[in-house]
């Protein structure tokens, strides 16, 4: 039996000050990211977000088709809510239709080590082929890289 969205969200529990690493997918997988202005737009979203002090990016990639966020949660916001907003904001200027609904994402626990999950999220586009090195790829940023 396949879970729904709703069943995902069960228990989640945000917490300022936790790094959270955040996915999230096109609706249907659709590349839209691979368009140079819309990826860009996604950028910009995440940048503003960051100066807001709601979500502190650490790191992140846009994919052709998917998100993959490294953030610290601000205060008085919760981690569906900023996700919710970014999402919503980048469909808004994009024209609708962008996201799957949800977003899976991991709470990192003490003993993981950010510099190596920020490596590990940007070098993405390398071990998905579309680059011969990370340098390559327009969009990635990680404050350790």
């Amino acid at each position: 039996m396949k879970p729904h969205a709703k069943d995902l969200r069960k228990g989640r529990f945000s917490e300022t000050g936790r790094i959270y690493l955040v996915t999230t997918v096109t609706l249907g997988r659709k590349p839209v990211f691979s368009d140079f202005h819309a990826a860009r737009q996604l950028i910009h979203v995440l940048q503003a977000e960051h100066e807001t002090g709601c979500a502190k990016t650490l790191a992140f990639v846009v994919m052709p088709d998917h998100l993959h966020w490294l953030l610290e949660l601000g205060a008085s916001v919760s981690l569906p809510r900023v996700v919710g907003r970014i999402k919503s904001v980048v469909a808004h200027r994009l024209g609708g239709g962008v996201w799957q609904q949800g977003f899976h994402d991991h709470a990192l626990r003490k003993d993981e080590d950010l510099a190596t999950t920020a490596r590990y999220v940007v070098a993405n586009p390398l071990r998905k082929g579309l680059v011969p090195n990370i340098g390559a790829y327009p969009h990635w940023d990680a404050l350790w890289l």
